[in-house]
């Protein structure tokens, strides 16, 4: 089973810590011998998921939407990034250099194509850009890819 994953990114500490308990609870839900996660393993719910398939198991896949993608990353994460991709047993590029809007939904259409199923964590809102996380989940619907909606319960970006 190929699952991928998109989020939000910049979520309070509160919902970060709901969406951990949340991607743990469905990450658990698949056999860890069929597990292989697809990423783009950017700060949030990316690397979030990366994590658990990893604890969980799971087999790991990154796409890079962009040669320049690492150094748009917060500094902070870029070691986090570091790890996870060399976890990564495949490791998918769009053939962008600039790390923008255009090619994180590059990514991320390479990653939906990847997928048996996608987990999108979303607030169900419209995107504050594009290729935010409602245009990969409006994306992975239009091609036939199951989303599966983990969003805490009262909680806001």
């Amino acid at each position: 089973m190929r699952v991928g994953i998109t989020g939000h990114r910049g979520l309070s500490t509160e919902v970060e810590n709901r969406v951990r308990a949340l991607l743990v609870d469905q990450v658990k839900s698949y056999a860890p011998a069929e597990l292989i996660g697809v990423s783009c393993l950017a700060d949030g719910p990316d690397s979030w998921f990366a994590e658990t398939v990893l604890q969980h198991g799971g087999r790991l896949e990154a796409v890079v939407p962009a040669s320049e993608y690492r150094q748009g990353l917060p500094d902070w994460h870029q070691p986090i990034y570091d790890r996870l991709i060399s976890h990564a047993g495949d490791v998918h590029h769009t053939g962008i250099t600039e790390s923008t809007s255009e090619a994180h939904q590059a990514g991320a259409e390479i990653l939906v194509a990847l997928v048996d199923e996608l987990i999108a964590v979303w607030d169900g809102k419209p995107p504050r850009g594009y290729g935010g996380t409602a245009d990969v989940v409006a994306y992975a619907e239009r091609n036939g890819v199951p989303v599966q909606v983990l969003w805490p319960e009262g909680a806001s970006r």
